[in-house]
């Protein structure tokens, strides 16, 4: 929080970077870590994009994080195709956004749980009771997608 963000642009006021159509991957990042809604686009085998809304967060190395079903088709594009795109923007939807363009990997339980977890507590705080949770977890098959940025924008809007 804390940050002030221009409701025309697409970037932190006062930031600019050396190419019109792209902004700066940090700045990106720092923007999904305030606003967690988004809308994810996979690619279908037939190649036409496949777009799901998701709740995104970001781990402390950078990367974008998103809690699935194993079963979701997401997760098939993605084994297939770890291209993804993202648009993130905030609750009140209109105002400040960023696409941000990366490269998924699934990370699926076991390995998955402690991230599962993380995600958790960056977005929503604590857990009323953290055995429900892990249960919960394995019960529905979870895993999170893991995206780590290559490029963001655009930098301006309009």
């Amino acid at each position: 929080m804390g940050r002030t963000w221009s409701a025309s642009l697409t970037r932190p006021v006062g930031h600019r970077t050396h190419h019109n159509d792209c902004m700066n991957l940090d700045a990106a990042t720092e923007f999904v870590r305030d606003h967690h809604r988004a809308v994810l686009s996979t690619t279908r085998r037939d190649g036409t994009p496949q777009m799901s809304p998701v709740t995104v967060g970001v781990d402390t190395d950078g990367r974008l994080q998103i809690s699935s079903r194993l079963t979701a088709y997401k997760v098939r594009h993605i084994e297939r195709d770890p291209t993804v795109r993202i648009c993130v923007f905030p609750d009140e939807f209109f105002g400040p956004w960023v696409q941000i363009n990366g490269t998924a990997e699934i990370v699926r339980l076991p390995a998955a749980m402690d991230l599962l977890i993380s995600y958790y507590r960056d977005i929503a705080g604590e857990h009323p009771d953290w055995d429900d949770y892990r249960a919960a977890m394995i019960r529905d098959q979870r895993c999170i997608i893991q995206i780590t940025a290559r490029s963001a924008g655009p930098d301006v809007s309009g």
